[in-house]
């Protein structure tokens, strides 16, 4: 720097130590809105100033595999595939659960689920959303490092995708792509989780594609703060935070935050609703609907597939996935949740009840843990055996799948088969119903469901169902706040 020969020299060094200062100054300030009610998460966006370094000097050559682009990578981030390899998006391994003093680790990966039913038969369709390369059968090698993929969460150029078996789409330019390599934006998160269950919307109510370019209405925290996913699911060594529906023994490595975190346990100004916080997540008087822009997949029968008569449409029926429900602007269900979910175990024997909960969120009234949460409730029908009582998962997709044959008891049996379950010869459909928390579509203050419409008659909260004799305020509820 050259030195300061001049008064004028003098006092412009001072006021660009003093813009310096100011910017220091409102980077660290309280983070509180200026009434004082509802605080601000500490400055996320600060990370989305910083300036990616620019890859494309590395992949100035054509590229003839994915494989070829994460050997590149791991020159420079030597430790990131084996990192990436110990998560959930890799082991699709998420949590466990103990049966007869056994601990049996969970994931999509082992589990029964209420959509397209189960992975295991099915890994050429299913792993598309694998944040890896060329899983196809039982045989897939995950100690292989240069099968990560490093792309799919970090394309920076909108032109990634996947298909069968988790490998590029064929029109994929790799060296475009690896050039343009970012920190995550919502639309790498959104290539899986918003079309999770084989669509947009299909499984989770309250993540699609409206949320890319969502306004304040939609979602607070991404239409007026423009936060990314990662501002929230922070993420450390490729380790993500967050994940909700799963269970998780004591031992089990799991990161989970809550709005607390950044909103503290009293954010508001009127101690009643301050009160509340203690019982009710945020999210049940912060998300009053879900799907408000497309709608979402609430009910899927799948003993209605294999009808030629009837005209395809994705949102009412499919000849190889049977007869479908979708709806919009949809009013949660709530229970009381803890955190932990009671699972049905490929090979449990099916209970009693109407509808056989593939999961089930714990907690009640009683439980000092549990808070009442909103939930979205999928309903569906599969296949299951009548004479041994277990939900058998079919084979859908490839040799023998019920999508090529059309034949109900094949797929099943090649399903058994593989799954290494007992198989009486005999199969019919069964209900199944699952739960999954609601916690993205945080609205606005003036959305947020007010005092009256829980505490009123024909009030949307059940409170038999909740452990409750009648409403506990036995009636509308006069709020202080204007």
């Amino acid at each position: 720097m050259r030195a300061v020969t001049s008064i004028k020299d003098s006092h412009r060094l001072v006021g660009i130590m003093l813009l310096l200062l100011l910017v220091a100054s409102a980077c660290n300030r309280d983070p509180r809105l200026s009434n004082g009610m509802v605080p601000v998460p500490k400055n996320p966006l600060t990370g989305h100033l910083i300036p990616h370094l620019d890859h494309s000097p590395y992949f100035r050559d054509s590229i003839t595999s994915p494989q070829a682009v994460t050997r590149k990578c791991l020159k420079c981030h030597v430790n990131s595939a084996r990192e990436v390899m110990k998560t959930a998006h890799w082991t699709w391994i998420s949590g466990d659960v103990v049966r007869k003093g056994k601990v049996i680790p969970l994931g999509k990966r082992n589990q029964v689920n209420n959509f397209c039913i189960s992975v295991v038969g099915n890994w050429g369709s299913c792993t598309i959303c694998h944040a890896g390369y060329g899983w196809g059968d039982m045989n897939f090698d995950f100690t292989k490092e240069e099968n990560v993929d490093c792309l799919v969460c970090h394309d920076g150029s909108g032109t990634y995708s996947k298909s069968k078996r988790g490998l590029p789409g064929k029109t994929v330019d790799l060296r475009v792509v690896a050039g343009s390599v970012r920190r995550p934006n919502r639309d790498n998160c959104g290539i899986c989780h918003f079309s999770g269950g084989g669509g947009m919307g299909v499984k989770h109510g309250d993540l699609d594609e409206s949320l890319l370019n969502a306004n304040q209405e939609l979602d607070y925290h991404m239409g007026k703060l423009n936060f990314q996913c990662i501002d929230c699911h922070k993420t450390e060594h490729h380790f993500v935070s967050g994940k909700l529906n799963t269970t998780y023994t004591e031992k089990t490595k799991a990161v989970r935050f809550g709005c607390e975190d950044c909103h503290t346990l009293k954010p508001h100004k009127d101690y009643r609703l301050n009160e509340h916080t203690a019982r009710i997540a945020c999210q049940t008087c912060h998300i009053p609907e879900f799907a408000r822009k497309l709608p979402t997949k609430m009910t899927w029968d799948w003993s209605k597939a294999g009808d030629s008569t009837r005209k395809d449409n994705p949102h009412e029926y499919l000849k190889i996935k049977g007869e479908f429900h979708y709806e919009e602007d949809v009013v949660p269900t709530y229970a009381w949740y803890n955190g932990r979910m009671d699972r049905y175990i490929v090979g449990d024997k099916l209970d009693k009840e109407a509808e056989h909960n593939i999961n089930r969120p714990l907690g009640s009234r009683d439980d000092a843990n549990a808070k009442i949460w909103p939930f979205k409730v999928h309903h569906a029908k599969q296949p299951y055996d009548p004479v041994n009582n277990i939900i058998i998962p079919p084979i859908t997709s490839g040799k023998g799948g019920y999508w090529t044959k059309f034949d109900w008891s094949l797929a099943v049996k090649e399903g058994a088969e593989i799954n290494g379950l007992p198989y009486s010869g005999t199969y019919g459909f069964t209900p199944t119903v699952m739960y999954w928390p609601i916690t993205h579509m945080v609205t606005t203050v003036k959305n947020a469901l007010s005092c009256q419409e829980c505490h009123s008659p024909g009030g949307r909260l059940n409170w038999k169902e909740l452990g409750y004799a009648h409403d506990p305020v036995q009636g509308p509820v006069k709020s202080t706040l204007k």
